[in-house]
């Protein structure tokens, strides 16, 4: 499996699970204590997840959750901008990845305002909020290929099956239009029901078989809360338990609102695979 990206020439590792913190530039995330709208809370929610351990920051405008109000062009481009010159300025070697399914945005968050990573909800064309068809001059992986940067691949398909025959021919054609560095991201919470999300999660691992490296997306989400009878709020607990679940089924990045959770859920689950990787096996004989 390809174990790294090409970041601004430069080589970034994967070896190990790494965190992706979120910075959600918009007044209606699901989860309110994300929400970063003045300079000032942007400003210090990039600070906070580099201090916590976080490699990438995923700067997003646009609110995807359930009964998200469409949002203009306009107006995510606006909010963008803003926070991506903000982050670049308080953390200037930060990796940042900008969350949007608009080809004309990604183009401009890369050229003008310094990201390094596309992350796209909409299967590159397929929706933008589940349920709703993307009109574009341009296709987002033509985009992402002049671009040169990274993409986060992400799925809405219902279950595994789906989604690897999806991923395949999506990856090849992203391939043969010049993307080296692709992302896999199953899309838990899109186009799925609670029980598929758990389905999925649990087979994780076959989604190494197509090469490339995988992001979960999980963090206080609904298929936490209501499995829990909870609110977003109280979810880092359960959070961190499906963190973990996906740790050891292999995903490489982890893209969360609580980064220092996170990073320590890393750790552990590394420090138990090492340690399970270098004991001496016991052996047992039969009395």
């Amino acid at each position: 499996m390809k174990s790294t990206l090409n970041i601004r020439g430069q080589l970034f590792s994967l070896e190990r699970p790494v965190v992706m913190g979120i910075l959600n530039a918009t007044p209606d995330s699901f989860y309110t204590g994300s929400r970063t709208e003045t300079e000032r809370d942007i400003a210090q929610r990039a600070t906070q997840i580099v201090e916590e351990g976080g490699s990438f920051i995923d700067v997003g405008a646009f609110s995807t959750r359930p009964g998200a109000q469409e949002v203009a062009e306009e107006e995510e481009c606006r909010r963008l901008q803003q926070a991506l010159r903000i982050v670049r300025r308080e953390v200037p070697d930060a990796i940042i990845s900008v969350d949007t399914f608009r080809p004309a945005i990604a183009r401009r968050s890369v050229e003008e305002w310094g990201a390094d990573i596309i992350n796209d909800v909409s299967e590159d064309g397929l929706t933008g909020i589940v349920g709703t068809p993307i009109h574009e001059q341009e296709r987002m992986s033509d985009v992402v290929a002049q671009l040169h940067v990274p993409y986060i691949l992400m799925s809405v398909q219902p279950d595994i099956r789906q989604m690897l025959t999806n991923f395949s021919r999506k990856v090849a054609d992203l391939h043969a239009a010049g993307v080296s560095d692709i992302i896999l991201d199953p899309g838990f919470g899109f186009g799925k029901t609670l029980d598929e999300n758990y389905e999925i999660l649990g087979q994780l691992e076959i989604l190494h078989t197509l090469g490339c490296p995988l992001l979960v997306g999980m963090s206080r989400k609904s298929m936490v809360s209501k499995v829990l009878g909870i609110t977003a709020d109280e979810a880092l607990n359960g959070t961190t338990v499906v963190h973990t679940l996906a740790l050891q089924a292999g995903a490489d990045i982890l893209r969360v609102h609580d980064v220092r959770a996170a990073c320590e859920a890393v750790a552990l689950v590394e420090k138990t695979k090492a340690a399970m990787n270098n004991h001496n096996p016991i052996h047992t004989h039969a009395i």
